[in-house]
């Protein structure tokens, strides 16, 4: 796994960039405090392993044995991380809610976390046609997918966590027009830096 480094680089923005999780996890921090994001956090976590399954073991074959399959979803991924980022710089600044509708229980936060997940449309593109590119058809295949995907959804646990910890001590930043914008901007950014990476990296 010699691109392992740019995968843990390229996970790490993807995780950390403004999107339906990272805006779960930031409500929930300023309406329930930080023990209230931790079921949320481990549902988002959860439906990556799903996605990862469902959506990388397939396509990771057919790159194994393809270099033209391999060209093509890496410029695709290459171009959907550099939208991505166009799109971001270019959003509206989010708006985070401080009221609580219902009680933070676990189960409920797990549950919300999955369904997002499983329905996010970054999440889902990230493992089809990103993550397979990262695997060396020399090395053991369960091996790798098995590090790659718990790399991200331990990324997950850790920056949403951190976001929390982040929110409890600057809800004002964060619920102005500035601190979301800036926000936004940074991820965008990110999106387009590593999207041009992915663009011209080789296996």
């Amino acid at each position: 796994m010699k691109l392992y480094p740019l995968f843990l680089l390229m996970a790490t923005a993807t995780v950390f960039s403004p999107g339906p999780g990272v805006v779960m996890t930031l409500t929930n921090a300023m309406r329930y405090g930080l023990r209230g994001t931790f079921g949320g956090i481990v549902g988002i976590a959860f439906g990556a392993l799903v996605v990862a399954a469902i959506s990388a073991t397939s396509v990771g074959v057919i790159l194994a044995t393809s270099a033209v399959a391999f060209s093509v979803l890496k410029l695709v991924g290459a171009a959907y991380l550099i939208f991505l980022g166009v799109k971001l710089w270019r959003a509206p600044a989010f708006r985070f809610t401080e009221k609580a509708t219902h009680t933070a229980s676990f189960q409920r936060r797990f549950l919300e976390g999955v369904s997002l997940q499983l329905t996010n449309p970054k999440a889902i593109f990230f493992f089809l046609s990103i993550f397979p590119q990262f695997i060396d058809p020399k090395l053991n295949y369960g091996f790798q997918f098995s590090v790659l995907v718990l790399t991200y959804s331990t990324l997950i646990i850790l920056i949403h966590t951190s976001y929390a910890l982040f929110a409890g001590r600057a809800k004002g930043w964060l619920t102005s027009e500035k601190g979301s914008k800036t926000v936004n901007k940074a991820g965008a950014a990110t999106f387009i830096f590593f999207g041009a990476a992915l663009a011209t990296a080789k296996r």
